[in-house]
């Protein structure tokens, strides 16, 4: 039998996958990643090991994954068509690295993912696995096999007493970690149809929310979050805790329909609480400290660093080389962002730094004004002066066409 490496989560997918690759002469071995899902893994290993894999690994990889994975996003302000935070696009290369170290441990000369044909995982994963070694054979079932529909998985699933928790009621498709759930399939399929409340994983529905705002402060150094309401926390046990306080107030629901990488839109629903949270404190803290040819340059590189995220290109030389400009972005991005967390709502409401930008001299319209409003009638003259004929022109020109 061929040894071949899965990357296993659990789910109706990979569940299914041991047991095909098995019917056709693998050895099957599964690698599950903790990225902070907070499922119970010793009931997924069983659920594998009884499914036929011979052999599972199971890697806590919490602390990798948000240190070099999501504080580096978080940096740069990554976020995919304005919604989407990447938890499970910036997941995959991490579970891919380790999917790849799996196989060289066991000698497998092939690797194996539950991911779609149409989908972006199945590029994430394996642009990652070709990079970290193109010696791999990659086996994809979802692209071969027979089942036309997650309705036909789920009867193949039963029918084999393969143990899966998804149901032809809901079919949903999901997945977790620290940073976010990403749920597609089933009636989510409909983007006329408001999401029924069954498929959010997290958060509170903001209706059910408390009625009374609470207020948090989140303390930064060069970008990355250090303290909530004073109090030191380290990278997971941060983001554990905005997480439980976001959820309360149903901070984080997003609902996308999103340009594929493979060409398609789809309809996909997200919960950050966390990442929602982060990401607005720290784009109020850089507007603070960053000046604005810096500030409105790195919106464009944000844009750019989220595609690689999202195209699977975290290992790409450009990814590697945004990290250099970006660190240098956040030297003075230090200091601390008060947020209001009300009903679905995060809404800043302060924020002070030892680098800020602002000057209240300058900017005030009241007593204290220190700024000189004479010298801008010269600069508004140089500043137009490339355009003073701007109209002649456009006058000649409409008469020459006529």
């Amino acid at each position: 039998m061929k040894k071949v490496v899965l990357a296993y989560s659990g789910g109706l997918d990979t569940s299914c996958s041991v047991q095909w690759l098995r019917g056709r002469n693998y050895d099957v071995i599964c690698f599950i990643a903790d990225l902070g899902q907070e499922e119970d893994f010793v009931k997924i290993e069983k659920r594998a090991l009884s499914g036929g894999a011979s052999k599972v690994y199971i890697k806590d990889l919490r602390q990798e994954f948000v240190e070099d994975f999501i504080f580096p996003a978080l940096k740069a302000n990554a976020i995919y068509e304005g919604k989407y935070l990447l938890a499970t696009a910036l997941g995959r290369p991490l579970i891919a690295k380790y999917l790849v170290d799996v196989a060289h441990k066991e000698k497998a000369k092939a690797v194996a993912h539950g991911c779609s044909g149409k989908g972006n995982d199945q590029v994430r994963f394996e642009v990652t696995t070709q990079i970290l070694d193109p010696e791999l054979e990659i086996i994809a079932p979802l692209r071969i096999w027979e089942f036309k529909s997650r309705e036909e998985e789920i009867e193949y699933a039963l029918s084999k007493k393969i143990p899966i928790e998804v149901t032809k009621k809901k079919p949903y498709s999901i997945d977790k970690n620290l940073w976010g759930v990403s749920i597609e399939s089933g009636i989510l399929e409909n983007p006329c149809r408001k999401p029924p409340e069954d498929c959010y994983q997290w958060t509170n529905s903001p209706e059910h929310a408390p009625s009374k705002p609470v207020y948090i402060e989140i303390e930064f150094e060069k970008g990355i979050p250090k303290k909530i309401n004073g109090k030191i926390y380290n990278g997971i046990e941060l983001l554990k805790k905005l997480n439980r306080i976001g959820r309360e107030f149903g901070i984080g629901r997003s609902d996308l329909i999103e340009n594929r990488l493979v060409g398609i839109k789809s309809r996909e629903i997200y919960e950050a609480p966390a990442g929602t949270i982060l990401y607005l404190a720290h784009k109020e803290l850089e507007s603070l400290v960053l000046d604005r040819e810096l500030s409105h340059y790195k919106e464009g590189v944000s844009l750019k660093y989220s595609e690689l995220i999202y195209y699977g290109l975290w290992y790409s030389p450009l990814r590697i080389a945004l990290d250099k400009f970006i660190a240098e972005t956040q030297k003075n991005v230090t200091g601390l962002v008060k947020l209001k967390l009300y009903k679905g709502n995060c809404i800043v409401s302060g924020r002070k730094s030892p680098y800020s930008l602002y000057r209240q001299g300058l900017a005030t319209y009241s007593k204290g004004d220190t700024f000189d409003q004479r010298l801008a009638q010269g600069f508004i003259k140089i500043f137009g002066m490339p355009y003073q004929n701007q109209k002649s022109r456009v006058s000649r020109k409409s008469g020459n066409q006529k």
